[in-house]
């Protein structure tokens, strides 16, 4: 009853289940790891000490930034360059946007450095001035900001003297020097009260260490790739045992004769063994009589 399995047809559709249901095992498993590693991190992240209440130590020492280091208070001296603004920054629910500048250290490098935030719109934005002359900041060290970070504008179209995301890859090419591949914002308003309006930009957590969206996305794309798996399992099942009762029923005799019939052709013919066809008498090699002609 279940030789069509072997016909042409059933072996792409069995290659078909064999390959799809291990790649869809494969991918839940491995969507699966990469959850448990976030719980993971974020338990250790909770289990140590906050990263802003160590000591602070040189830029240099905490590169490049990782989980461990971002958030670090880092260290560097150098005078403040060019200042950009990057809207479209919320802080306590309210919209506003950071004040950044380029602190140019002895490297010859540019650290990004967020003085502060302010409420309302970058546009005609009046902003304190930045400290003139050799100035020493210690701020919460971060990563560049990438497409997927909370506020990011990937829109561009932006007005001279803003930026949508504090990334080195971005600020390169608006300034004649080259640019760290991380960012400080700075805990308190600055001495001297040049940036006594703004507010301080708390430091975010690592990419990937907490229980974020990303991280449940995980979980439900797990769910998603072992149900895809179960599915192929039960339409396989459901096509063998459909084709094994139409064979069954056209053994039986339960099916009209002219379908019995196409459906015994198909199946011959798949199978590569042809019956015989009854002799048509209007073939021109047969006479009125139904007699070959010799």
């Amino acid at each position: 009853m279940y030789r069509f399995l072997l016909t042409p047809r059933w072996w792409g559709i069995n290659l078909f289940v064999v390959l799809a249901i291990p790649f869809c095992v494969f991918m839940g498993t491995w969507q699966l790891g990469r959850f448990e590693d976030r719980v993971q991190s974020h338990e250790q992240a909770e289990k140590a000490p906050d990263p802003s209440t160590r000591a602070a130590k040189p830029l240099a020492e905490l590169l490049p930034v990782d989980k461990v280091t971002s958030g670090r208070p880092a260290i560097a001296t150098g005078t403040y360059a060019d200042q950009f603004l990057v809207p479209g920054r919320k802080l306590e629910d309210r919209q506003g946007f950071y004040v950044l500048n380029m602190l140019r250290t002895d490297s010859g490098k540019a650290l990004p450095v967020v003085r502060g935030w302010l409420p309302g719109s970058a546009t005609d934005a009046r902003v304190p001035a930045a400290p003139k002359g050799e100035v020493t900041v210690t701020g919460d060290l971060q990563a560049s900001e990438n497409t997927h970070s909370d506020g990011v504008n990937v829109r561009g179209g932006l007005p001279s003297g803003q930026v949508g995301m504090i990334s080195a890859a971005t600020l390169v090419n608006l300034v004649p020097y080259d640019v760290y591949d991380a960012w400080v914002t700075l805990p308190e308003a600055e001495a001297g009260g040049t940036g006594g309006a703004m507010k301080p930009v708390p430091a975010a957590a690592a990419e990937g260490s907490g229980l974020d969206l990303k991280a449940f996305q995980n979980l439900g794309y797990t769910g998603e790739w072992f149900v895809f798996a179960a599915f192929v399992l039960f339409m396989w099942f459901r096509l063998v045992r459909r084709e094994a009762e139409a064979e069954r029923d056209i053994a039986l005799g339960l099916v009209p004769e002219e379908a019995a019939a196409e459906a015994s052709e198909t199946m011959d013919a798949a199978e590569g063994a042809p019956k015989d066809a009854p002799e048509d008498p209007s073939s021109p090699d047969y006479d009125v009589a139904s007699t070959p002609v010799r």
